[in-house]
């Protein structure tokens, strides 16, 4: 009976909390979808009414879409290399005794606690400007001609920025999970002769399978929606060439004062991110359970 009243009394307790969060998300989805069903365009105050699924026909045949599904999941494929293949080398350097290790650690973590749109402004003023940043400079020093990175390559600039800032978190999970590596195991595989590759692909990669799990599930519910380092960097350009799905909907909605158009924008891209995250889960989700 205690048990029953002290359960009670937990849930009562836990009750406006979890009502509040239930308002504070559902009341945003409602008008999310309320709206992507109307016309509301702020350039025609006059155009109002029922939509209807106009508002998603003429996002779906935008010209642009299928482009802006392509660059989006080329970035998410790309950070996702980038941060794996990364991330797994620097844990390995990291797990080793050297001086400074400490200060070593935390210049690797930094670039993580910057912001998106911080961390894009500083790769775009100060890494790859090409008048003033430093990869300019460093061209010149040998005597070749600056490449503008942002104008000619546009999309691996984004993966870049991108892959800089969430490379730390990689570390840390292949860090942490490297530090929970049985020694026997090496020892015993070094003592009947293993190499250090062969006890690598042996050892290493299958105790690191599950860290490997959680980084990309947890990096590709974030970066279908990557816009920050967009919107400071290329604005989505040269023309589409850096437009995701994610700033397509800003143009329909901000920068097209179609708010109909982009709320339903907004619900598409919901809808294929769900649809990507829950294949993900079923492709590589069942490393978890081993």
């Amino acid at each position: 009976m205690a048990t029953q009243q002290s359960r009670l009394a937990a849930r009562l307790m836990v009750a406006p909390s979890v009502i509040l969060l239930f308002i504070w998300m559902i009341v945003p989805l409602v008008a999310t979808v309320w709206f992507s069903f109307r016309n509301y365009n702020l350039l025609n105050p006059n155009l109002t009414g029922w939509a209807g699924f106009n508002n998603y026909y003429y996002f779906l045949t935008d010209p642009n879409f299928l482009t802006a599904i392509w660059h989006t999941l080329a970035v998410v494929v790309g950070v996702l290399i980038v941060t794996v293949v990364g991330g797994i080398l620097l844990a390995l350097m990291l797990d080793r005794p050297m001086w400074g290790q400490g200060i070593v650690r935390i210049m690797v973590i930094a670039p993580f606690f910057v912001m998106p749109t911080v961390s894009g402004l500083i790769w775009k003023n100060l890494l790859m400007n090409p008048v003033n940043g430093m990869f300019a400079h460093m061209a010149k020093g040998l005597g070749l001609q600056p490449y503008d990175f942002l104008n000619q390559a546009p999309l691996t600039s984004i993966i870049v920025i991108v892959a800089w800032a969430w490379l730390p978190f990689s570390t840390l999970i292949f860090l942490t999970s490297l530090q929970s590596l049985d020694g026997e195991q090496q020892e015993a595989a070094e003592m009947d002769g293993a190499g250090s590759l062969s006890r690598f692909i042996h050892l290493t990669i299958p105790h690191l399978t599950r860290a490997i799990t959680v980084v990309i599930l947890i990096q590709t519910i974030f970066l279908l929606s990557v816009f920050a380092e967009i919107a400071v960097t290329t604005n989505g350009g040269p023309g589409t060439a850096s437009t995701t799905l994610t700033y397509l909907v800003y143009v329909q909605a901000l920068l097209n004062y179609d708010v109909g158009g982009g709320t339903a924008g907004g619900m598409v891209a919901v809808i294929l991110a769900n649809i990507v995250a829950f294949f993900v889960m079923r492709m590589i989700g069942k490393n978890l359970d081993a």
